[in-house]
């Protein structure tokens, strides 16, 4: 029996073994994608698919003998922390923290860093719970389609490494189902805020997104992005199609270069003033007789109260031009805009105006104008929003105002052509789709 040495360090082959592994997927995948494709076979990996998958290989081979196998944590620089310090909180070495960051110094710069800039690691700890963590990989995204990686290599050394994704425009058909909110399920597909915003926007005169959609509930979107190989939505064009429990938008630009959205029929789905000023916010008081809450007496309230969060986005109800932005008694903080035909709308108890907007400023209907506030003689946050007509005050619920634009002649010839190819992407997409799901049946 041989003896032992306590001058010799022992071999282990377990990472010496996993090491190999790596060794020989990463320089297969390296030589895969230099490989022609043939007929017989799929075509080459992409960088990034290359770049993911070593860094798997990677990961599965990085657990040092006597460590846990790799666990992603997301770390989040904290305001007044320097880069080092935060790569410590996953519980690493202090020395290696600060090898960490000199490695990655090379290629970012990690002195001016701002509070909430986030990253990934892949952190292996002891298996006895005792002693320093260790760095297996660091993922930091720099841009839409760019990242820095700082991973070891085979001799344990740290390395730092370039990913950049090749980004194509494209128009995308989103079919899918909601589960949880709009924004989650759109985003699910590619969509981004500005995007699910614009689809609230046209159906808020039709649907209560709180109330009237339910789990399960089918939607269509259509919109033009940028999109980086991975899939990752670089940016987003136009809304082109949006359709919610079978209610259908068109976009279309007539003659004259104004864009709306269009129903089926080729009519404009807003009309002359939105019925609502304001997005999921309830009606607290109507327009009529009531008890004031301060004066304690009945007298006519001559608008429609909507209960709201403080400082939640207002919008212009039709296109208009301001006629006052200022402070206006009981009112407080008051915008007017005056709109065609006669028409005026008032709104009060504002907390604060939209940047830049001031009387004479154009404004177009659905354009942010102020925030809700409590303003003046008010019990709490909410939006008084007033109707004139010839200046006099009338309902908004009841007040008969013209309808939106009608397309006719050769505006509608050009919708109905635009509509036709729409249709016909979303006839594709669905079959597409069903097809998938008798596949996987």
């Amino acid at each position: 029996m041989a003896q032992f040495d306590p001058r010799r360090q022992p071999i282990r082959f377990a990472p010496h073994l996993f090491t190999a592994v790596a060794a020989v997927l990463v320089a297969g995948l390296a030589w895969r994608i230099n490989q022609p494709a043939s007929a017989n076979e799929a075509p080459p990996l992409t960088a990034a698919q290359v770049a993911a998958l070593e860094s798997q290989a990677l990961s599965a081979a990085a657990a040092p003998a006597g460590m846990t196998q790799p666990e992603p944590i997301e770390v989040r620089v904290r305001p007044g922390e320097t880069f080092e310090q935060a790569v410590a909180r996953t519980g690493i070495d202090p020395e290696e923290a600060r090898a960490v960051t000199r490695t990655l110094a090379s290629a970012y710069d990690v002195v001016n860093i701002r509070a909430g800039l986030t990253f990934d690691t892949a952190i292996s700890r002891p298996r006895t719970g005792r002693g320093a963590a260790r760095l297996v990989g660091l993922t930091m995204r720099t841009g839409p389609a760019t990242q820095l990686t700082v991973s070891r290599s085979f001799d344990g050394a740290l390395k730092v490494r370039s990913l950049e994704e090749r980004v194509t425009s494209e128009t995308t058909v989103a079919n899918g189902e909601i589960h949880g909110s709009l924004y989650e399920s759109a985003a699910r597909l590619g969509a981004n805020s500005r995007i699910t915003a614009e689809v609230v926007k046209l159906f808020s005169h039709r649907l209560d997104f709180s109330r009237d959609i339910k789990a399960g509930d089918p939607f269509t979107l259509i919109f033009d992005r940028q999109v980086t190989e991975s899939g990752r939505t670089v940016a987003t064009g136009e809304l082109l199609y949006a359709e919610v429990k079978g209610v259908k938008f068109y976009r279309f630009e007539g003659r004259d270069g104004r864009v709306q959205y269009f129903d089926e029929q080729g009519k404009n789905i807003r009309g002359f003033l939105l019925q609502t000023p304001i997005d999921g916010a309830r009606i607290s008081s109507n327009f009529g007789m009531r008890r004031h809450p301060i004066a304690g007496y009945r007298r006519m309230h001559q608008g429609i109260d909507f209960a709201a969060g403080m400082g939640t986005p207002v919008v212009s109800a039709a296109d208009g031009v301001v006629v006052e932005a200022r402070r206006w008694g009981g009112y407080g903080n008051w915008v007017r805009i005056r709109h065609t035909g006669g028409w005026e709308t008032g709104y009060a108890h504002l907390s604060r105006y939209a940047r830049g907007l001031r009387a004479g400023q154009r404004v177009r209907q659905g354009q942010v104008i102020a925030y809700v506030g409590s303003t003046g003689a008010s019990t709490g946050p909410h939006l008084h929003y007033e109707l004139w007509r010839n200046g006099q005050r009338v309902n908004p619920r009841g007040a008969r105002v013209p309808q939106g634009t009608v397309l006719a002649g050769a505006d509608l010839a050009a919708f109905r052509a635009q509509k036709s190819r729409i249709d016909a992407m979303v006839a594709e997409r669905r079959t597409a789709s069903e097809d998938g799901l008798r596949g996987q049946a």
